[in-house]
């Protein structure tokens, strides 16, 4: 259901959102015709080093995806765009080897490889960024409750103490400064709807510093691959379309196989906190300096949207494809 706008700023806002997901799945569903029709040559099978590219997305991610699944003979492609299922109702019909229809899947493409002895069938997160600089790109959004729902029941325990404190931090509702003091205006600078993380009482907050920190590798693997129940398809690879282009051939991008982003998040940084001020919105003149948490490659934060604010949003850095370690 579209939402409506209370006013032109939110019109605006609304209007970014919805072409910025066109731009989105229209990379996508280029790139799974693109595939579609890509030349089988021997130029494929041919070795490319580094995660970071200039070329055809299309050729790139398939001449990846063969050599780490260390296919060398290919009879056919085939892809298929599942990307708008979950946010437009748009995408090709698929269906999964377990003979699932797929409906909505963290996999944005997905790809079949024929070969004269098997079908080697896989499926691949796409992130996109038009803009001429690296921008952040959105990885998970969802409730704090939820998140700890989806935390739990892939082994990582939160007590109800950390999803407690996770709800302050996104403000829901009876658990906002507001509700603990209706006259919090007259004393509080800082947002009265939420609390900051270095707010949250000591107990909850160290048991996310010690989740994030001990359980990185867990939560990192989730947040790139686990959005929907049921998901039949979880992605094996990401491609990364870095900034702009003008040339679909000449188009920068990262590639990587899920494990080796989750490897390289994890050797990137552990959990930490960077100091900021809030400089926009209507609490731009905050004197506060607050933290922001983040793992890896990954920052998360409350969305704060007029549509969502309570959200929990997971963000990769920009610009994180350069600066990936060392071996």
């Amino acid at each position: 259901m579209p939402l409506k706008p209370e006013n032109e700023k939110h019109a605006a806002q609304i209007a970014a959102g919805t072409l910025g997901r066109r731009k989105g799945h229209g990379f996508e569903k280029a790139l799974s015709n693109d595939l579609n029709n890509l030349a089988i040559s021997n130029e494929l099978f041919k070795p490319s080093q580094g995660h970071l590219k200039v070329g055809n997305p299309a050729f790139e991610l398939a001449r990846y995806i063969l050599a780490k699944a260390k296919i060398t003979r290919v009879n056919g492609i085939r892809a298929y765009w599942l990307g708008g299922l979950a946010t437009s109702g748009e995408g090709d019909p698929f269906v999964s080897t377990e003979r699932h229809f797929v409906g909505k899947s963290k996999s944005d493409v997905v790809v079949e490889i024929e070969t004269p002895r098997h079908k080697f069938v896989t499926g691949v997160s796409v992130k996109t960024c038009n803009k001429p600089t690296p921008t952040n790109s959105q990885l998970f959004f969802t409730t704090a409750s939820a998140f700890c729902r989806l935390l739990r029941d892939n082994g990582v325990p939160v007590s109800d103490g950390a999803e407690k404190a996770l709800r302050m931090f996104c403000g829901d509702a009876g658990f906002r400064p507001v509700d603990k003091n209706p006259n919090i205006f007259s004393v509080r600078k800082s947002d009265p709807d939420r609390w900051f993380f270095e707010e949250l009482p000591a107990k909850g907050r160290k048991e996310w510093e010690m989740i994030l920190g001990k359980y990185q590798r867990e939560v990192t693997t989730v947040l790139l691959q686990k959005a929907y129940a049921g998901d039949p398809l979880l992605p094996e690879f990401l491609l990364h379309q870095t900034v702009s282009y003008s040339d679909i051939n000449k188009c920068e991008m990262a590639l990587f196989t899920i494990g080796e982003l989750v490897d390289l998040s994890c050797r990137y940084t552990g959990f930490e906190t960077s100091q900021y001020l809030v400089r926009k919105g209507r609490f731009k003149g905050d004197p506060n300096p607050h933290l922001a948490p983040r793992f890896g490659y990954i920052q998360f934060q409350r969305g704060g949207q007029k549509q969502h604010p309570t959200q929990l949003q997971f963000n990769l850095q920009s610009g994180y494809f350069y600066k990936l370690p060392s071996d």
